[in-house]
Formats: C-alpha cells, structure tokens, sequence
C-alpha cells in the first residue's frame, strides 16, 4: 500500500513539472488582451501581410472618408504607366481658387511656380494639400477642360476602386471634400495595396518635406510641408499614413506601424480621439501598452490641420 502511494505521488509530482514547463500550458495560462474601447464609430485593425482582420468596430459601415480619398488619388497617378516623377507642372491660380472655394487644407502652392509630380504627391499626402490634388488631377485626368480632366481622373479613382475590389468604396472628388465615402474594411484595403508602392512609402512615412521649386518670378522657391499625422514620431513604429477631416466625416486616420517582422494596418472613421484609438488598437495587435504613454509630436505653428 505505502509503495502504492509512493508511486502515485511521484507520478503526479512529475506531471506537475512537465506541466509547469510546457509552453502551451504557461500561454493558455496568460490572460487575453482587452479589444480597444474606442471613440471612433468605425474602425479595423488588419495584418500588413495577409490582410487578415484583428479588430473591427463597425468595419462594413460606410462613412464619409473626408483626405484619405487622396490615398486613391495618390494610386492613380503612381500606378501610371512610365509615370515621371520629376515632370514639372505648374501651378494654375484654379488651385488656390479650389481651397478658397471649399475651405479646404493647402500646400500654399503659389501661382506659376512649377512643382514637379513627386514633390505634388508630398503635398497632398503631408499637408493635405486640396490644391496639390487639383494639380494632380488636372494633369493626369483627360480631356479639353479643366471640369473634364478633374472628371476624369475621380472615374479613374473609381475604376481602381473597382480593380481592388471596393464595392462599397466611391470618389466623387480628387481631394476627399466631396461625397466620397468608404468601410474601414475597404480602407484598409486600400491602404495595403498602395503601401506595396516605394515611393508612397517614403512620402507618408515623412514628417516633414522641405524643397525647392522654380518661381514664377524666375528666382527659386523653397516649400516647406509638415505631416499633418500626429502618430508619427509618437507611437513607435508607426509609418503612415493618411488624416482626413470634414464636418461630415469627423476626423479620421489611415495608420500603419511595423515592429519587427509585424506590420499593421488600420482605419478610424469618425473619430474625436482618432490618434488615441489607433494607438490603442496598435496595442492591441503588438501586445504592447504604448497608449498609455504617448505623447503626441506637436504640429508648429501655422502647419496644417486636417
């Protein structure tokens, strides 16, 4: 009998070792991190790679998208054929009238200075420049007018929409500030698809584009353009991408961060803690408690808010 028991108790006590130092054990016993409690009406979280979701809130709704349409149009042009990024266009007063006109975000384009392709896209995507866009959609759109050219180019936001299939993703302006709408899910999409582009990556991962451009006056012009994105140089990681504001839309944020071999990707739609909530969802899907800490990096003065 005692030799019975002993066996017994010796059994056990190595299965509680064998237990204690399995893995699987010591993971399942680790406690699941909270989903995100969020300001955003809309909002995902997907992998960077597989565009597998994370986190969703509302994901399928679709909402106003306000600037980040400029994504899209920031697509069209680099998916071009032999597209030049150093052609020089210049500036039409059209473009200041645009932003005038509609309240809109600007890169102060000034009238007759010649900007080339790349240095628009830089524009567009930092200082949420309406009359960067308008400069981009008059050149790569077609037709005998201005109204046609713009035309033309929002139909090529929407053939690409089409493309990547976005059923529930439609433009009706280069620049955001019309009915354009979109879900998280698709923008996120979206966002993953134009990240696979170099040259986008290097633009929206900036904080801050400074260049020269050839005045209208003969002398040179030095441009300086702020990321109007707060979550860079905040959350570490963070690479991207894209705000957006309108009264309709409330405020909203395309985001991407890499830590590691991990790339994220996400959308908030409709926001009044926009950079919180991607903070708190890169959290969710890094594992970390980055949020808690952050401070967001300052805009200067006079920058652009959008």
């Amino acid at each position: 009998m005692t030799a019975r028991i002993l066996t017994t108790c010796a059994a056990a006590v190595a299965c509680g070792t064998l237990l204690a130092l399995s893995p699987l054990t010591a993971q399942a016993a680790t406690p699941a991190q909270a989903e995100p409690t969020l300001a955003a009406k809309g909002a995902t979280l997907v992998d960077g790679t597989s565009g597998n979701t994370i986190f969703g809130k509302d994901a399928d709704t679709v909402r106003p998208m306000a600037s980040t349409a400029k994504i899209m149009a920031a697509s069209v042009v680099l998916d071009t054929e032999d597209v030049d990024l150093e052609r020089q266009i210049p500036v039409q007063q059209e473009y200041r009238d645009y932003v005038t006109e509609h309240g809109s975000s600007t890169a102060d384009l000034q009238t007759g200075d010649k900007m080339t392709v790349r240095q628009l896209l830089y524009a567009a995507l930092l200082p949420s420049g309406a009359d960067a866009a308008y400069a981009l959609a008059d050149t790569f759109g077609t037709g005998a007018t201005r109204a046609e050219r713009a035309t033309s180019f929002i139909s090529k936001m929407n053939t690409k929409a089409d493309e990547l299939h976005l059923p529930h993703t439609g433009f009706t302006s280069f620049d955001g500030g019309g009915s354009d709408s979109s879900t998280p899910t698709e923008l996120a999409k979206l966002a993953q698809y134009a990240m696979k582009n170099d040259t986008f990556r290097t633009i929206v991962k900036s904080k801050q584009y400074k260049g020269n451009a050839p005045a209208a006056n003969g002398r040179t012009r030095t441009y300086t353009w702020i990321n109007t994105n707060q979550l860079l140089g905040s959350y570490d990681g963070v690479i991207g991408i894209k705000t957006g504001t309108t009264t309709a839309a409330g405020d909203c944020l395309v985001f991407a961060a890499t830590r590691g071999d991990k790339t994220l990707i996400g959308t908030v739609l409709n926001s009044a803690d926009r950079f919180t909530d991607a903070a708190k969802m890169l959290d969710y899907g890094f594992g970390s408690s980055t949020a808690k800490s952050m401070k967001l990096r300052t805009l200067p003065a006079g920058a652009q808010r959008d």
